[in-house]
């Protein structure tokens, strides 16, 4: 198609409204109904052979939880919360009161769920101080005259923010977003009958980057600390940030470089030219002005991080590296201790996986997972290893379809296929657990519904429900083969 350029003022007009997919409303007696039914029907049907009454008893609570995660008759937090109470007074886990609040309490002790909270801080500096939004309009400014070079202005924006900000609704919907609607409506781009002018492939774009960000590194999501917390829990099996890292290199880097030149490809823009998207760039950076000591401090502390969680690990814990730099922060007055008080989601997020860590665990301690993958794994016994290997994690991939979170897909599905793999050949302990932990970021291009951001681009209008469906599937496929046949041969080859 030829380019088009459209000229228009340099400053946006206002954007248009989202258009937000209405649903009906649902009653909330309702949404508490299901996870309940299915707790106590579950609980009703006796115990399999070779499984204790506690244990499936256990087993039924912990569905009745993951189901009210997704209907969310209350916040997330308050579900796992109200799940680790509701299995420490009935003691399933431990009979004996002081072992029972232990247990009950033991995820808040986690240093993984206390990395989680750290990195949350760290994104609220980024949003308080500018640094974020400084770094994506630079981004637009330098790469943004073409609509190709728009789109690897977005992901490169999102992957210069995702080691620290282990949300990728914070960092996607809450950073990326904001800015990239603002582009669209330049060239006459709008929800509706113009949306493939621009803005369809310049926001799938964004979603599409993101969801690949969100596997490059250990701390660019929060459900990927949590596989690592459950692969310690569950098998004892413990990686480090720069393992993670090297581990999914090649994957990320071909996938990383090749989606916003596939979806240009694929699901073309009309409009090949963007001039004014980095002049209006250069305006909104004229209007902030030159970089801030606190930015300049933010930058420093998340280089020197950044720095120690890649080449100090055998000396400093990534944790501790963490929680020094958000006292830094406070103590450099980038951020306020009434700012730490006020991070509602980090706090929030704390108690969350706190408890659905602590939720996991259990599976493992009342010997249910060891029950489960026993069942199992004679069913995969006698296949060719590859085929093994593409089916066990193929399931777990494309399971996430049943799935509207992927912190619920990881804390159900992660710890009983781990098991079943650990009793599989094909890949080391350490490499199967990196091998069902990488898809978390990867699935979330799956459906409207698969991750965080996805419901904010769903919602923006320009993105047809159909074009949802169908490039999820066809990049979600890719997404999948990539890691077969490049992750797989390439954790064997550094030794994982």
């Amino acid at each position: 198609m030829s380019s088009v350029i459209i000229s228009q003022p340099s400053t946006p007009p206002a954007t248009p409204a989202a258009t937000h997919v209405q649903t009906p409303r649902s009653n909330p007696i309702s949404k508490a109904l299901v996870p309940i039914l299915v707790g106590v029907g579950i609980g009703l049907i006796p115990a399999p052979a070779g499984l204790a009454p506690n244990a499936w008893r256990y087993f039924a609570l912990f569905a009745a939880v993951i189901v009210g995660l997704v209907t969310e008759p209350i916040p997330a937090a308050a579900v796992g919360l109200l799940g680790v109470v509701v299995a420490g007074i009935s003691g399933w886990v431990s009979p004996e009161p002081a072992k029972a609040i232990a247990w009950t309490l033991g995820g808040f002790s986690n240093t993984t769920i206390w990395l989680i909270f750290a990195a949350y801080t760290f994104a609220h500096g980024y949003s308080k101080t500018g640094l974020g939004r400084r770094i994506a309009l630079q981004l637009i400014k330098r790469l943004g005259g073409r609509t190709l070079g728009l789109g690897y202005a977005v992901a490169i924006a999102d992957l210069a923010l995702s080691p620290f900000t282990p949300s990728n609704t914070a960092r996607s919907g809450g950073t990326i977003y904001p800015i990239i609607e603002n582009v669209p409506p330049l060239y006459g781009s709008a929800p509706g009958a113009t949306s493939k002018k621009m803005g369809a492939y310049l926001l799938y774009t964004a979603l599409a980057a993101t969801t690949v960000t969100s596997s490059i590194f250990l701390t660019s999501q929060a459900p990927n600390v949590l596989a690592a917390s459950l692969a310690a829990k569950t098998a004892n099996i413990s990686y480090t940030w720069t393992e993670w890292f090297m581990g999914f290199l090649p994957v990320g880097v071909l996938l990383f470089l090749m989606v916003p030149a596939l979806l240009y490809w694929t699901y073309p823009p009309e409009i090949k030219t963007a001039p004014e998207a980095p002049k209006w760039a250069a305006e909104e950076l004229s209007k902030i002005g030159p970089m801030s000591r606190k930015e300049y401090s933010l930058l420093a502390i998340v280089v020197i991080v950044l720095a120690l969680w890649i080449g100090a690990t055998k000396y400093a814990d990534t944790t501790m590296v963490a929680l020094v730099a958000v006292a830094a922060m406070v103590v450099f007055r980038i951020i306020s201790w009434d700012d730490v008080l006020a991070n509602k989601q980090a706090w929030n997020v704390l108690v969350w996986f706190a408890t659905l860590v602590t939720l996991a665990g259990g599976l493992a301690q009342v010997k249910f997972v060891d029950w489960l993958g026993k069942a199992l794994a004679p069913k995969f016994h006698g296949m060719p290893v590859v085929a093994a290997i593409v089916l066990l994690t193929g399931a777990y991939f494309f399971l996430h379809y049943l799935f509207a979170s992927t912190t619920a897909h990881a804390t159900a599905l992660f710890p009983v296929f781990l098991t079943v793999a650990l009793k599989l050949p094909g890949l080391s302990p350490k490499g199967w657990a990196l091998m069902l932990a990488y898809p978390l970021g990867l699935i979330g291009i799956l459906t409207p519904y698969a991750t965080g951001p996805s419901p904010i681009y769903y919602g923006s209008g320009y993105i047809k429900g159909r074009d949802f469906w169908v490039y999820g599937a066809i990049l979600g496929a890719i997404y999948f083969l990539a890691l077969m046949a490049i992750g797989i041969p390439w954790l064997h080859f550094i030794g994982m």
